[in-house]
């Protein structure tokens, strides 16, 4: 194995030039964080620039400068100050920057820039090709550097490149009016594995791809040059453990070690104890959507005046760009909102909103994530926005609201948090109202819940976990096809029910009985379905069995006053006329150790996915899940599990919107088998939905009446087209 060599615009590295020396200190930021795993001993190398252009370089430092980065296993791409101005103020922050937020109204097409932009990026390519072996693994960063990955390709396409995209990427509609857009994906397209923050940009990538390039794209792989790139999500998280840390060793700290901030907002609480703190912290960016976030809170507090001097915005707006005049207006333009709405609205006692230009210290930011009751983040369009991730992380007693945009990333990820778009005053307003009264207790359970999954999938899984990816091949995935149950056919089931003196009904519970739901816990039984099971299993010629791979004790608390037959988890248990349940099969479950952490992983990179465990199984349930990228997730899913379970006797099921592990010898078909053994059926009837059913259509008679519910391939020997209709043909053998 090569090493690994990290490209970004800028290094992980802070140069200080003072006389005649040079130091050089780590960078802080989330992505030199993050890459911490990986940018690690003598097997690395970062490359990007210094930050410095040559012409600020005093004459003879470079070698100085060069030496310096190299204990931090960093190497310069030097840069002139046409070359930043080109490439980084003008093409990516002139033109990608606004156009791949959906600002298209502040993007510039300048071809001068585009030139240097490439130039730029065949700059970094030359020095990566320098330092470039066999079996080395290449990761770009950013979009800044989109064109690199094709011409590190074109040198040596022998190596493995990876590519992540920290911003958005936009629709179709939006990208195709970039004027170099083929070689912007041409360029992307060099790589063997492009990340995204979330699946829409993804979507959007592949849409692009398809429509502009004409290539193959199947499911999440793009066919091009007779090689295949991979193309997936990789939610960027936070260092968890240094703001959770930071935060409770703050909340122990004496008064005389203190910060100035930290006073003052003790002031607050002291002297407004019924007062809540509403934080607002971003770069001042147009993307951000602060002018607009004003104009909300001065209409919240006209529609909720009782909340005048019971609220205090914190406003933390980080220079950004200074000298781009979009970013000059847009200053000028907080600055006056500011000063109107305190003018407007303050009072001796009570300043409406607290408005700080700056950039603050660790400690600072610290102060304000455990000071403030309510976090309110609204960008316009936002690639992922992890001040919403250390917010949370920061709130060690978990108490506090997070207001968040639902165009931003990290929205996918924290659904626990109140979603609000960020053009809708009206559900702004309410949200704040909400946040405001929003019990400790509802509170404490949302918080939790994100917390366990910023803990779980932090900066480190995430740099972890795209470098695993890309060391991986990628897989193919599998289709399949489908066949009704009417007319002669529905006759002569009927015909055969009415003549037969014993009769036998095997029953799928969700997707057949009931229809399925977000949350599985949901799906009761109602009134209807009572009394359908009711009235078919009266007739003494009909015996009645529910079948399902639900866990016992979910149906034993909603069917345990009927006396129904059960067979639950695929048939570890049996229940026979209201008698406890006992086991069918005796099966192990020590193998679930080690599917566990695998399920985990994608609860973490697949959010609304959740894990079902039960006596003697797994499930991964991704019915909340984009309904694309889970089925994506599934497949991969389905690959890793069966590579790790070999020749063990344990069995992969694929269910509706359910992936479950369970032990090989134990399914529904066995089961049925055991059943149908205890007596003479003359009748026998099966219906389910979904891969698990087909192990009861494959075990029983072929006389049985087996349907399948829906019209995907089967064993079966009819179906009916969905659930909706399970209910009246159930209702026909009772009205025949």
């Amino acid at each position: 194995m090569g090493k690994t060599i990290i490209i970004s615009n800028r290094l992980p590295v802070q140069l200080q030039i003072g006389n005649g020396s040079i130091t050089a200190m780590p960078s802080v930021g989330g992505l030199a964080t993050g890459m911490k795993s990986v940018h690690s001993g003598s097997d690395s190398l970062w490359i990007g620039w210094s930050g410095l252009t040559d012409e600020e370089i005093p004459e003879g430092m470079g070698p100085k400068i060069d030496k310096a980065l190299a204990e931090h296993g960093a190497l310069q791409v030097p840069l002139n100050e046409a070359e930043v101005e080109g490439f980084y103020f003008g093409f990516s922050n002139r033109t990608i920057w606004p156009l791949f937020h959906y600002f298209m109204e502040y993007a510039e097409f300048e071809l001068e820039n585009w030139e240097v932009y490439c130039e730029v990026n065949q700059k970094f390519a030359n020095v990566v090709l320098e330092k470039a072996e066999d079996g080395d693994i290449i990761w770009v960063h950013d979009y800044q550097l989109m064109l690199v990955p094709a011409m590190i390709r074109e040198e040596r396409p022998d190596v493995s490149i990876g590519f992540f995209l920290h911003i958005p990427f936009p629709s179709y509609e939006i990208f195709r009016t970039l004027p170099w857009r083929e070689e912007v994906l041409e360029g992307l397209l060099g790589s063997d594995l492009i990340g995204f923050h979330t699946y829409d940009y993804e979507r959007h990538f592949l849409s692009s791809v398809r429509r502009l390039k004409g290539l193959e794209v199947s499911y999440n792989e793009i066919y091009v040059d007779n090689r295949t790139v991979k193309v997936d999500s990789f939610p960027m998280g936070i260092d968890y453990d240094k703001f959770h840390q930071a935060a409770k060793k703050q909340g122990t700290s004496k008064k005389k070690d203190q910060s100035d901030l930290q006073r003052r907002l003790d002031l607050h609480r002291e002297t407004a104890p019924d007062s809540k703190l509403i934080l607002s912290i971003d770069r001042l960016d147009y993307t951000k959507g602060i002018a607009k976030r004003l104009h909300a809170f001065l209409y919240f507090l006209n529609k909720y005046p009782q909340y005048r001097e019971k609220v205090r915005l914190i406003i933390l707006a980080v220079p950004s760009r200074s000298n781009v005049p979009q970013y000059q207006l847009l200053k000028r333009e907080v600055d006056e909102l500011v000063g109107r709405i305190n003018g407007e609205l303050a009072t001796v006692s009570w300043t409406p909103i607290w408005y700080f230009y700056r950039s603050v210290p660790f400690e600072n930011l610290i102060n304000l994530y455990t000071s403030s009751d309510i976090a309110w983040l609204t960008p316009i369009r936002d690639g992922m926005n992890l001040v919403a991730k250390e917010y949370i992380a920061s709130r060690t007693d978990q108490s506090g609201v997070l207001i968040l945009s639902e165009m931003a990333g990290a929205a996918n990820e924290m659904n626990e948090a109140l979603l609000i778009n960020p053009n809708n005053f009206e559900e702004i307003a309410d949200s704040l109202f909400y946040a405001i009264n929003m019990p400790i207790e509802e509170q404490q359970a949302r918080n939790t819940l994100m917390q366990k999954r910023l803990a779980r999938y932090n900066v480190e899984k995430w740099a972890n976990d795209f470098m695993d990816s890309l060391k991986q091949k990628p897989e193919k995935v599998a289709t399949t096809i489908t066949r009704l149950l009417k007319g002669q056919v529905w006759d002569n089931m009927m015909s055969s029910y009415q003549i037969a003196k014993n009769r036998l009904f095997f029953l799928d519970y969700d997707g057949t009985l009931t229809g399925f739901r977000n949350d599985p816990q949901q799906a009761a039984p109602d009134t209807r379905l009572f009394e359908l099971l009711d009235r078919l299993s009266e007739p003494e010629e009909n015996t009645v069995y529910l079948i399902s791979g639900r866990d016992k004790d979910t149906f034993q608390k909603w069917f345990g006053h009927k006396n129904y037959n059960m067979i639950v988890e695929h048939g570890v248990w049996i229940s026979e006329n209201g008698e406890d349940f006992r086991m069918l099969e005796q099966v192990k479950k020590d193998w679930m150790d080690k599917i566990r952490p695998v399920l985990e992983s994608f609860v973490d990179r697949t959010p609304g996915s959740f894990i079902e465990e039960k006596n003697y199984s797994l499930a991964w349930h991704y019915r909340q899940t984009d309904p694309d990228f889970g089925n994506k997730r599934a497949t991969e899913l389905t690959t890793v599990v069966t590579s790790l379970i070999g020749t063990d006797n344990i069995t992969l099921l694929s269910g509706n919107k359910v992936l479950e592990i369970k032990s090989g010898n134990v399914n529904k078909g066995r089961a049925c088998s055991q059943v149908l053994v205890q007596g003479a059926y003359d009748f026998v009837f099966a219906i389910g939905d979904d891969t698990t059913d087909e192990f009861m259509f494959e075990e029983l008679p072929k006389s049985t009446f087996t349907v399948k519910v829906g019209r995907d391939k089967t064993n079966a020997r009819f179906f009916i087209e969905n659930n909706r209709k399970v209910r009246d043909l159930l209702a026909g053998f009772i009205h025949v």
